[in-house]
């Protein structure tokens, strides 16, 4: 029934007196938690979560007990995995997981901020300290019908906040600019904190800022930016150079954030979550160098902005060899109708089916079969998942990782 009602035009509107009803009585129910904390709050179309982990493992490292909620996983030492497709949860479920890492001793926290959360005053009673702007590109206009509104419903995070760390990078940080108390910025080419000598790597990337050498093991040209925004943050906390740059150093990798797999194959594997146009864009970015094919796994997800799906089959088309369309969450849609509006955009770029595109709805075939034509020196990329623990189809949720089934394809 709720399924049939959010297809309404005027759902998400229509129920936001709801949404802020029970994020009062959540407040009310565990005394306002987040009060009690410093928190830090990040928001972006891509890159959130790597940035939440990199300031979490930095605070960490530096002696303070902080608490982590993003996609992938919430907690402060032994992390849980976060098992629904939300990375911040109803406004009940946000103030107990709050509560509780408050009650473990936790100073600080360090939340993934979405524009739905936003938008449905999930993020009510939350005193933001520090706010951190990663980008905004084409996402959820499924949801917030135009790009405008999307960055507008960001923007109530920097309305929020004491002090906003901005990326200059991209356009919408002129408008965040208008609303925050106190800013800094950041980017490559553009803001008032530029990297250096930036090296990049298929096992991750340097540069130097200031007086500090920054290493990460994650690769990919936008975790200069995430690095960056990171070390922004410990230097308003008041950390030490060395510090940062620990915390930055020392973080191995984030669940389905660029893990390459290594089963002792002769070909390259990595697992990535990206499934907006501009996160698959920026893989592929990070890896021009590489001189084999490279063969890409994608699908879409159902109920889910259709309008980005030709365009990522072009993308996919564009920079990859071999493009093989499956399934990502088709929920209750047509899962042979979201992969045929990826397979006519790569059409449209010159991919030609059963040459050099493939259609294979299982998403665990369409695996077995990239590894299957992957020869030595290749590169196989499969996206959109990433960390996720199911595959949510018409008949509920199935359980289902990228990450094992490549294992468990390779070792069998």
């Amino acid at each position: 029934m709720k399924e049939l009602l959010e297809k309404l035009p005027f759902y998400n509107q229509a129920v936001l007196p709801y949404h802020l009803a029970q994020s009062i009585a959540a407040n009310l129910k565990y005394h306002s938690p987040a009060k009690k904390l410093r928190v830090i709050g990040v928001t972006g179309t891509n890159g959130k979560t790597t940035t939440c982990f990199m300031i979490w493992n930095m605070l960490n490292q530096a002696g303070f007990r902080t608490g982590l909620m993003t996609t992938v996983a919430w907690g402060i030492d032994k992390l849980k995995p976060e098992l629904g497709h939300m990375t911040t949860v109803d406004a009940n479920t946000l103030n107990r997981r709050i509560a509780e890492i408050k009650n473990q001793g936790a100073e600080f926290l360090v939340l993934e901020v979405t524009s739905h959360a936003l938008a449905e005053f999930r993020t009510l009673g939350i005193p933001f300290e520090i706010a951190v702007f990663t980008n905004l590109t084409h996402d959820h206009l499924d949801y917030h019908k135009t790009l405008t509104n999307y960055r507008n419903a960001k923007g109530k995070l920097f309305k929020k906040a004491k002090f906003s760390i901005l990326n200059a990078d991209d356009k919408a940080t002129n408008y965040y600019k208008t609303l925050s108390r106190e800013y800094i910025t950041y980017g490559i080419k553009n803001g008032e904190n530029r990297p250096k000598s930036i090296k990049l790597g298929i096992s991750g990337v340097k540069y130097s800022f200031s007086d500090m050498n920054i290493e990460t093991k994650i690769p990919g040209e936008f975790n200069v930016l995430n690095s960056l925004a990171t070390v922004l943050v410990g230097q308003k906390l008041g950390l030490s150079k060395g510090q940062i740059e620990t915390g930055i150093s020392s973080l191995e990798s984030v669940e389905g954030r660029m893990n390459i797999i290594d089963e002792g194959q002769p070909f390259t594997i990595i697992v990535d979550y990206a499934h907006t146009p501009d996160a698959i864009e920026k893989v592929f970015d990070s890896v021009p160098s590489h001189k084999g094919r490279i063969i890409s796994v994608h699908g879409g997800a159902g109920r889910r902005d259709p309008a980005t799906r030709g365009v990522r089959g072009r993308i996919l088309a564009k920079y990859s060899d071999i493009v093989i369309i499956t399934e990502d969450d088709s929920r209750d849609e047509d899962p042979e109708k979201i992969a045929n509006a990826f397979i006519e955009g790569a059409e449209k770029q010159g991919k030609i089916l059963g040459k050099d595109l493939f259609k294979e709805l299982d998403r665990k075939k369409a695996i077995g079969l990239a590894l299957k034509l992957a020869k030595k020196g290749d590169l196989v990329l499969i996206l959109g998942k990433g960390h996720e623990k199911t595959i949510l189809r018409a008949d509920g949720a199935h359980s289902f990782e990228d990450i094992k089934v490549v294992k468990s394809l390779l070792r069998n």
